[in-house]
């Protein structure tokens, strides 16, 4: 898959790098040391103690007065302040590490937290049990990427909290390596496995952090996955993450090691992370218990009917256009009264410069399958402005029909009819007639998508259109 944006590689550094900036305005007395003098390892100290409550849960607290503080507890879970609390619900022993931003730079130093006793309250989320089977299933529970299912990977805007961008269709990935992945919570000491079966699916700008080769597409990586994983749910501001130690990962590699749960059951699941190499995207990803069976549910179709749409985008019409990633104005002023158009008010069509302008449409869905066996032809006037850099933009006018059962992936199964306005034909309205006869038989279509200037490109185009029939 393309990388959809390149941003500023994300990580508890920036936050350090950007304080460091502001270090100029710093007193002397603000910090531990003398101004750019960095602190030696002996100076980095700090307590360990167990709460009186709980044994389990620890109070931990630096000596050295820094610019930030850092603590990763062994565990998965890390914080930042002077003074942290980190809670530790199974025996074992934790390296925790403390890193401080002095004025001279950062300084690290561990110390080994031992837990003599699991405490099985502590794991008292319905999502340690859902997740795994719980403590009486010694051998954990295995999840599978949901292949069959729309929008199994997929990917949108960090903004977002769905997959708005790209959702790839059953069994699309079925040559990368991808499906083939198991991934086990085991309730006891929180053992996270992950058997890949030799190869890994990654993310294209991530995969160099696996040992996968640079590039535009996604790679499939031989890579062997550590074997000391543990695994954790916690929940903050009210949302539960899972957290897998020493950089593991789920399945698809993006440089990311904790998942946002969307929706959790005995049977699904649906995680939502980061990209450490893009920060702008946000990820997805479906995966169910291995040996699942979903039930087969026949999707719900909408009833046939011959379209008698028309539009003559100045009054009220049985159309109401959605302007996906372009800009619209309907009824705007005729840029040319002479025939073939004389109406006083048309579409405002504009093609967007940019990543985001490259698949721009107008498109409507309606409540029917359109009966192509009677109502098959589309009209449409346009007018291409001459002004247009035609060498960059298409002077094409596209119509596709498309099933929006499908989704983000309408696409793949469209019917499309596409004319070309020739350069004697600019600056002048132009009648066309997009025919699907040739495909009468066919029932799944209820979408009408409308798209001028070509796709597939950067490049920006205006245009105005007039008199859709549909009829």
């Amino acid at each position: 898959m393309k990388i959809f944006r390149n941003s500023l590689k994300t990580s508890l550094w920036i936050s350090f790098g950007m304080m460091l900036t502001t270090l100029g305005a710093c007193q002397k007395d603000e910090v531990t040391g003398e101004l750019g003098t960095p602190p030696t390892a002996a100076e980095i100290q700090f307590t360990a103690t167990p709460t009186t409550a709980n044994p389990n849960i620890i109070n931990f607290s630096s000596t050295y007065n820094g610019i930030n503080t850092h603590w990763d507890f062994g565990n998965g879970t890390s914080a930042d302040g002077k003074s942290a609390q980190g809670a530790f619900p199974l025996a074992g022993t934790y390296t925790v590490k403390l890193t401080v931003l002095a004025a001279g730079g950062a300084v690290s130093t561990t110390k080994v937290v031992t837990i003599a006793n699991t405490n099985p309250s502590m794991l008292n989320d319905p999502a340690f049990t859902t997740l795994s089977g719980g403590l009486s299933n010694l051998t954990g529970k295995t999840w599978v990427i949901d292949q069959t299912q729309q929008g199994h990977l997929g990917v949108g805007p960090i903004g977002s909290q769905f997959p708005d961008w790209y959702q790839a269709g059953p069994n699309e990935k079925a040559s990368n390596g991808f499906y083939d992945d198991e991934m086990t919570f085991n309730m006891n000491a929180l053992k996270y496995t992950y058997a890949n079966h030799g190869t890994t699916f990654a993310n294209a700008s991530n995969a160099p952090g696996i040992g996968g080769p640079t590039g535009s597409d996604d790679p499939t990586v031989n890579y062997t996955p550590a074997t000391n994983l543990t695994w954790l749910v916690t929940t903050v501001n009210g949302i539960k993450y899972i957290t897998i130690s020493n950089n593991g990962f789920i399945a698809y590699y993006l440089g990311v090691s904790q998942y946002q749960i969307l929706s959790l059951t005995d049977d699904e699941m649906w995680l939502r992370c980061l990209d450490k190499s893009n920060a702008g995207n946000a990820w997805y990803l479906k995966l169910i218990r291995k040996g699942y069976v979903r039930p087969v549910v026949p999707p719900v179709q909408k009833p046939m009917q011959a379209a008698n749409l028309t539009d003559d985008f100045q009054n009220t019409s049985a159309i109401t256009w959605n302007a996906e990633n372009m800009d619209y104005t309907r009824s705007y002023d005729n840029p040319s009264k002479f025939p073939v158009n004389t109406s006083a008010k048309v579409g405002y069509y504009e093609k967007r410069t940019g990543s985001d302008g490259q698949y721009g449409n107008l498109n409507v869905t309606m409540p029917y399958r359109f009966d192509l066996t009677t109502k098959n032809k589309i009209k449409l006037k346009v007018f291409f402005p001459g002004g247009n850099d035609f060498t960059k933009v298409g002077s094409t006018v596209s119509i596709k029909l498309q099933n929006s059962l499908l989704g983000g992936n309408a696409w793949t199964t469209q019917l499309e009819v596409v004319k070309t306005i020739t350069p004697v034909q600019y600056n002048t309205w132009v009648q066309l007639e997009f025919d699907y006869s040739g495909w009468a038989s066919e029932t799944l279509y209820d979408k009408i998508v409308v798209q001028l200037g070509g796709e597939g490109h950067p490049n920006p185009g205006i245009f105005y259109i007039d008199d859709f029939e549909f009829k």
